[in-house]
């Protein structure tokens, strides 16, 4: 038993030194590393699985250190086949990620696909270009309005709290409470 356990741990070492060549790896012979340390790990499991059977053999006094020995391995290398599972859903992950950049980089957006369309279906419809372009006008003429309403809403907000909150609080006391102090001064306007 003792020869295996030992060529066990040695081989429990070597995967968490190649487990940092992971990191360092370029794409291609990364997933040569991560074929290499699963093949590792497997058969590792396969050791561990006859040292289980040979620390049953093992005389009654030496029976429960063998078991426990066999169990830090089997630990030990449960906390690598996590430690490469993380690492594979992290390289997917980013993978995935970079397909996705590099789809939205090169996808071309335009921006009248909309008015195309809508040209499109006038244009079906008989109606002229002089009203189209009125249409169009109209709708850029539309974007300032609401931009000015936008704007001349917030200075009357603006006004309102600046020169109405002062009033409020004036006829306020701190005794009196805030809700006596609204309702009163809201009375008085």
């Amino acid at each position: 038993m003792e020869p295996l356990y030992q060529q066990t741990h040695k081989r429990v070492h070597e995967i968490q030194s190649h487990m940092g060549r992971l990191e360092t790896a370029d794409k291609q012979s990364l997933h040569l590393v991560e074929n290499e340390i699963q093949a590792s790990i497997d058969q590792i499991f396969s050791h561990l699985e006859r040292l289980e059977i040979l620390s049953s053999k093992e005389p009654p006094n030496k029976r429960q250190n063998a078991k426990l020995r066999v169990d830090q391995l089997k630990y030990d290398v449960q906390h690598l086949q996590t430690a490469l599972r993380n690492f594979q859903h992290q390289r997917y992950t980013r993978e995935q990620q970079e397909r996705q950049r590099e789809e939205l980089l090169s996808r071309t957006f335009t921006t009248n696909g909309t008015q195309k369309k809508i040209l499109d279906i006038a244009n079906m419809l008989g109606l002229s270009n002089t009203v189209m372009r009125l249409i169009e006008k109209r709708a850029f003429q539309d974007k300032y309005f609401m931009i000015g309403g936008m704007l001349l809403t917030c200075v009357v907000m603006f006004l309102v709290v600046q020169y109405l909150t002062p009033e409020i609080l004036k006829h306020c006391s701190v005794a009196r409470g805030w809700t006596c102090c609204l309702r009163s001064s809201w009375e008085t306007f």
